[in-house]
C-alpha cells in the first residue's frame, strides 16, 4: 500500500485503537490458541478488555503456524479497520533447525556463513507463521560471567559490526513485501546491555560517553545500515537513566544520529520496570517517560493501555507523539505486505519442507564445522582414524543437550548427539556417559577402565545449556569440579586425550587443556552437532574457527579483552621480577587463549607483506600479503590486520582489529589478499566527541590472532 492509505487509516483510527496498536500481547490472550490458558500473576495485571485485545498490534511468542492462522483469521474478522497483526519471536540461531549459538557464529569470522544461519532461519520461521525475529544482539561482549555472552558475536566492535550486518541482509533478504521466505530483523539491545557490572544479569551499565561511541555504538549503526526494522530497548540505564525512557539515547542518538526511522520495541517488561531503576512512580510516569523517549511499543506491561489515553488528554504528552508511533507500525506491517496478505502466502501455500529440511540440516552442519576452534593439538593427535579404538568419555557422550540457550522451538530430539554420529563409524567405540556435577566412584572407575582399554579417548565435557544465556550469570566460570577431576582422572590412566568442550561462554579450562593432548571447543553446534564434530574430529572437515572471545586463565582476570588501553607501568620483558607494575602476583596477565586464536590441520605462512610506510591524513593505506597452505591437507584460515596508534591525544588501545579475510587454500596453494584501512580506521573519538585523524606513527599488525601478527610501521602525516 501507498503512504496515503496508510495516513488515511491513521486518520480513521480513535486514540484507543491507536494505544492497543502499542502493546504486544502474548498468544494466551487469544481465544482457540494452543497457548491460551489460565491467566495468573503478571498477565493478570495486564486487565485487558475484549476491545483491546481486539486492536492489539502484535503477538509475541506464538507457538504454530495454526496458532497464528487462527490468531490471524480472527482478527481481521473483528478488527474495525481490518489493520492486521504482526507476529514476534526470539529466532536466535535457528528456528527448528538449530545452529551453534551466535558467540560460535562470531568465531567463524564469516560474514557468509552468519548470514547463511539468518537465512534458514527465516526459511523455518517464515513457514511457521513469524514475521519479526528479535535477532541479531549486536551488544559487545568482555565479560564471561554475563550468561547472555552467548547470544553475541563476541569481544570486537569491528567484528561484531560485519557480522551483525550480514545477520540483517540474511533475514530481510532485498523484498520483505514479496519474499515471505525472510523476516524483519530487530536489533537489540540499545544499548550497552553487554556491560553490567559485575556481569550481572539485568544489573547497571556505566561508561563514559567517548566508550560508548567509540566500542558499543558501531555494531548497533552498522545492523541499522544493513536495513534492519526494529530496535529493541535495553534493560540497562545508561549515564543513570533506563535505556526505555532515555530521551536522549533514543531520539537523539538512534533517530538523529543513527537516522533510523523504524519501529522502537522495549523488551519484555522493560517500560514498568523503570519504576524499580528509581526514575518513575508508577506507571503514569512510566508510560510517559517511554513515550517520550520514543519507544513505540510496550512489550509485555500495561503502562500504555492503562495511562497513555489520560496522558493525552490532559495535554502532558501530545497526540502527535502517539500518531508517529504508531505510523512507524503501519510502515513494518507494510514492509511486511501485510495488508495485501496477513497471512504472507501461508493460506495458498504449504511450507513444511521448509522447515528441518535435510538442506537445512546440512547448512546447520556446515555452520558448526566452520564455528568450532581447535585450541590445542600436540602430538598431531587429531584428526583421527576410523580404525583406532575410542572411548567417549563424559556428561556430552550421548547427550542431546546440544542445542544452546535461546531455543525456543528447535527440540533437542531433533538433535544429533556425538553417540549417534560416532557409534557405528570406528572400528571400536565405547559410550561412557558421566552425570555433570555428580560422579560417583563407580562411573570414575568405568570410564578409567574404558580410557585403558582405548586408543585415543574423547573426553565430552561442558555446560548444559540453561547455564548460559539470560538470567544465567555467574561468579565463576568453572564448569563442576566433577568435570575437572574425571579429566584429571582418565588423563592418568591413558594420556592420548582429546577434550571436546560444550560451553555458552568462555570457561576456565585450564585444567582441561594441561590434561589434554588436543581441546576442541565446539560451544553450543547445534541440531547437527554430533555430525559436524566427527567432520572435525576426523579430519573430513579441517577446523577454522577463530575465538570472537578471550578466553582468561580464571575468573580473576575477568573483564580481559583483546584491545584493552595501556597502562603507566606496563609489565614487559625487561622490566620481568619487578614489583610496582600492573601485573597479578599469582597469574600471569596474558589470557590462556587470545581474540583471534585458533589451530589448524594445515599449516600458514605469511609472506610479501607490502604497505606504503607513509600516508596523509585522509588518504587509505593498502595492506597486502601472500598466504601460502605450506601444510599437507586443506584447510581455512582468517588473515587479520590491527591497528595501534601509538602516540595520540587520548590512551588507545594495544590493537584494534581492522580488517580480516578468511580464505581457503588447497595444500601447496597460495593467493595474494588486500585490505584497505581507510581514514575511518585510523581515526577516534576525543573526549568531547569529536571524530579525529591525528598524524603520527601508527603499527600495522598483519597475522593470524591478535597475539600472533608482524608489526609494520606506518606513519601519517599533513
Amino acid at each position: 500500500m501507498d503512504k496515503k492509505y496508510l495516513e488515511d487509516l491513521l486518520l480513521k483510527m480513535t486514540l484507543d485503537e491507536k494505544i492497543s496498536q502499542m502493546m504486544q500481547l502474548s498468544p494466551i490472550f487469544f481465544k482457540g490458541t494452543e497457548m491460551q490458558g489460565e491467566i495468573t500473576g503478571p498477565m493478570e495485571e495486564l486487565h485487558l478488555t475484549e476491545e483491546i485485545i481486539r486492536n492489539a498490534g502484535s503477538v509475541l511468542g506464538s507457538s504454530s503456524k495454526k496458532d497464528m492462522l487462527q490468531i490471524q483469521e480472527a482478527h481481521m474478522e473483528t478488527n474495525r479497520l481490518g489493520i492486521p497483526l504482526i507476529f514476534m519471536a526470539d529466532i536466535i540461531h535457528g528456528h527448528k533447525t538449530i545452529f551453534p549459538i551466535p558467540l560460535a557464529l562470531g568465531a567463524s569470522f564469516s560474514e557468509e556463513i552468519v548470514g547463511e544461519m539468518a537465512r534458514v532461519s527465516a526459511l523455518e520461521a517464515s513457514a511457521s507463521g513469524h514475521h519479526v525475529t528479535f535477532s541479531p544482539m549486536v551488544d559487545l561482549v568482555r565479560d564471561p560471567r554475563w550468561g547472555r555472552v552467548m547470544e553475541s558475536t563476541g569481544e570486537d566492535p569491528y567484528l561484531n559490526s560485519r557480522l551483525g550486518a550480514a545477520m540483517v541482509k540474511g533475514y530481510q533478504g532485498e523484498n520483505l513485501v514479496d519474499d515471505h521466505t525472510r523476516l524483519a530483523a530487530c536489533v537489540k539491545h540499545f544499548a550497552a546491555y553487554g556491560a553490567p557490572q559485575g556481569g550481572r544479569e539485568y544489573h547497571t551499565v556505566d561508561m563514559s560517553m567517548r566508550e560508548f561511541y567509540q566500542n558499543y555504538l558501531p555494531a548497533y549503526k552498522a545492523a541499522l545500515e544493513a536495513g534492519a526494522k526494529m530496535v529493541m530497548t535495553s534493560f540497562n540505564v545508561l549515564d543513570g537513566v533506563p535505556a526505555t525512557m532515555n530521551k536522549w539515547l533514543n531520539h537523539d542518538v538512534l533517530r538523529k544520529e543513527l537516522g533510523f526511522s523504524g519501529v522502537l520495541i522495549s523488551d519484555w517488561g522493560a517500560v514498568k520496570e523503570v519504576i524499580n531503576h528509581g526514575t518513575a512512580a508508577n506507571t503514569k510516569e512510566a508510560a510517559k517517560g517511554a513515550v517520550l523517549a520514543g519507544v513505540d511499543l510496550e512489550m509485555m506491561t500495561e503502562c500504555y493501555i492503562t495511562s497513555l489515553k489520560a496522558l493525552v488528554e490532559s495535554g502532558e504528552v501530545a497526540e502527535s507523539l502517539v500518531d508517529e508511533a504508531v505510523m512507524r507500525m503501519l510502515v513494518l506491517k507494510n514492509d511486511l505486505g501485510l495488508f495485501e496478505d496477513p497471512y504472507r502466502g501461508l493460506k495458498v501455500s504449504e511450507r513444511t519442507g521448509d522447515i528441518l529440511s535435510a538442506r537445512n540440516r546440512q547448512a546447520a552442519r556446515r555452520v558448526a564445522t566452520e564455528s568450532a576452534v581447535l585450541l590445542k593439538n600436540n602430538q598431531n593427535i587429531l584428526p583421527l582414524s576410523t580404525d583406532q579404538k575410542v572411548a567417549f568419555i563424559g556428561p556430552l557422550a550421548e547427550s542431546k543437550d546440544v542445542l544452546g540457550g535461546w531455543v525456543v522451538y528447535g527440540e533437542k530430539s531433533d538433535a544429533v548427539s556425538i553417540y549417534d554420529a560416532f557409534s557405528e563409524k570406528f572400528s571400536e567405540t565405547k559410550f561412557v556417559p558421566t552425570d555433570y556435577e555428580t560422579i560417583s566412584e563407580a562411573d570414575y572407575k568405568r570410564a578409567e577402565d574404558a580410557a585403558k582399554d582405548a586408543d585415543v579417548i574423547v573426553l565430552c565435557v561442558g555446560e548444559k545449556s540453561e547455564w548460559s544465556g539470560e538470567a544465567a550469570s555467574l561468579a565463576t566460570i568453572r564448569l563442576p569440579e566433577a568435570q575437572y577431576e574425571l579429566c584429571k582422572r582418565i588423563a592418568a590412566a591413558n594420556s592420548s586425550v582429546v577434550t571436546v568442550l560444550f560451553n555458552g561462554r568462555p570457561l576456565d579450562i585450564k585444567e582441561l587443556v594441561q590434561n589434554s593432548v588436543a581441546v576442541l571447543d565446539v560451544f553450543f553446534p547445534g541440531t547437527e552437532a554430533g555430525n559436524a564434530i566427527f567432520d572435525l574430529l576426523t579430519g573430513k572437515v579441517n577446523p577454522s574457527g577463530k575465538l570472537s572471545m578471550t578466553i582468561p586463565q580464571t575468573t580473576g582476570q575477568i573483564p580481559i579483552f583483546y584491545n584493552e588501553l595501556r597502562t603507566g607501568r606496563p609489565k614487559t620483558e625487561q622490566n620481568a621480577g619487578e614489583k610496582y607494575l600492573s601485573q597479578y602476583l599469582d597469574i600471569p596477565n596474558e589470557p590462556l587463549f587470545p581474540f583471534g586464536f585458533g589451530l589448524s590441520y594445515t599449516h600458514f605462512t605469511l609472506t610479501d607483506i607490502k604497505m606504503k610506510k607513509e600516508i596523509a591524513v585522509g588518504e587509505s593505506l593498502t595492506v597486502d600479503v601472500t598466504v601460502q597452505n605450506t601444510g599437507e591437507c586443506a584447510g581455512s584460515e582468517v588473515v587479520q590486520v590491527y591497528l595501534f596508534d601509538v602516540t595520540a591525544s587520548v590512551s588507545r588501545p594495544q590493537k584494534e582489529l581492522k580488517a580480516f579475510q578468511k580464505v581457503y587454500l588447497e595444500s601447496g596453494e597460495k593467493t595474494t589478499l588486500s585490505f584497505i584501512l581507510n581514514e575511518k580506521d585510523f581515526s577516534f573519538y576525543l573526549p568531547d566527541l569529536k571524530i579525529v585523524q591525528e598524524e603520527g606513527i601508527h603499527h600495522v599488525f598483519v597475522g593470524t590472532s591478535s597475539c600472533d601478527a608482524k608489526s609494520f610501521e606506518v606513519r601519517v602525516v599533513r
